[in-house]
């Protein structure tokens, strides 16, 4: 395959080749890099002091916490059902198994605000399951649980499809042959499964980490905009830029952007060890050969 692309490349003229890297690369800098530069740069315009002053108000503060509360509750929900559902699809045969697969990807196709809107017709005050809720002091929109629902709606897929197409590579010759020497199905997950989905599972992860941070539609649905209680970073942005206070707003969007830049970095390391990991494996099968 390399060598038949080697071959193509060679066959092309070069300044076709000059054309298409100079289009990339305008394209990246005009749409990727010159607005993330501009986000930074507007965010320290005024000056360091009031970066952090915008950054540590009461209402920012708020909303940082509840950014990491819904990640830290999403995030270890999103790696259970991942791997729930990944285990479901590829080591059973079920009848409905094409329609269960084809739904795991509703989320993608479903906007956001759509989302948060279903939410809300099933939990709202005026619905029946809302009331029944709210009549037992239980609030799940305008509050915390409806924030945390529509995040988990719209980045439970993350995980799932970053596992299932490396377990249906990979099989189940191991975990066979580890129930005919007596495992248990905790040691076949622990020792087995884990092991062999690690990289999948992490690079998922990262993706719903980012994800649910950054996520505004339907979060901006259920939770009411309520300062200090139900803003998220994403909808502290809005609010502040709506208001002109520019330097509150580009300060914590220069937090989003920040995630954005460490969640690039660190897929690129987990894909540096992968590789890493799949060089060494070749290289000892070559050398017992």
């Amino acid at each position: 395959m390399s060598s038949h692309k080697s071959s193509i490349s060679n066959q092309e003229p070069i300044w076709i080749r000059y054309i298409l890297i100079s289009v990339v690369l305008v394209f990246l800098t005009l749409m990727l890099i010159v607005p993330l530069i501009s986000i930074f740069a507007e965010a320290f315009r005024s000056g360091w002091a009031l970066y952090i002053t915008a950054l540590t108000e009461p209402d920012a503060l708020a909303a940082i916490k509840l950014t990491l509360l819904t990640a830290a509750i999403v995030v270890p929900l999103n790696a259970v059902i991942g791997i729930a559902m990944a285990w479901l699809i590829t080591r059973y045969d079920f009848r409905g198994k094409q329609l269960f697969t084809t739904l795991l990807d509703l989320p993608f196709a479903v906007s956001p605000v759509v989302a948060g809107l279903m939410f809300v017709l099933l939990f709202g005050a005026n619905s029946v399951m809302g009331g029944w809720l709210e009549a037992h002091g239980m609030q799940v929109i305008f509050a915390v649980p409806g924030i945390v629902l529509a995040t988990l709606f719209v980045t439970f897929p993350f995980v799932a499809r970053e596992i299932i197409p490396l377990m249906q590579s990979q099989g189940d010759q191991e975990e066979q042959a580890a129930l005919i020497l007596g495992a248990s199905a905790w040691q076949l997950f622990w020792r087995i499964t884990l092991p062999n989905i690690k990289w999948a599972l992490l690079y998922g992860l990262i993706l719903t980490n980012a994800r649910a941070m950054g996520e505004f539609g339907a979060v901006s649905i259920v939770s009411g905009h309520i300062r200090g209680l139900t803003n998220t970073v994403p909808l502290q942005v809005e609010i502040l830029y709506n208001e002109y206070n520019f330097v509150g707003a580009f300060a914590a969007a220069s937090l989003l952007a920040f995630l954005a830049l460490l969640t690039l970095i660190l897929q690129h390391l987990l894909n540096y060890l992968q590789e890493r990991k799949n060089r060494l494996s070749l290289h000892r099968v070559e050398e017992i050969e």
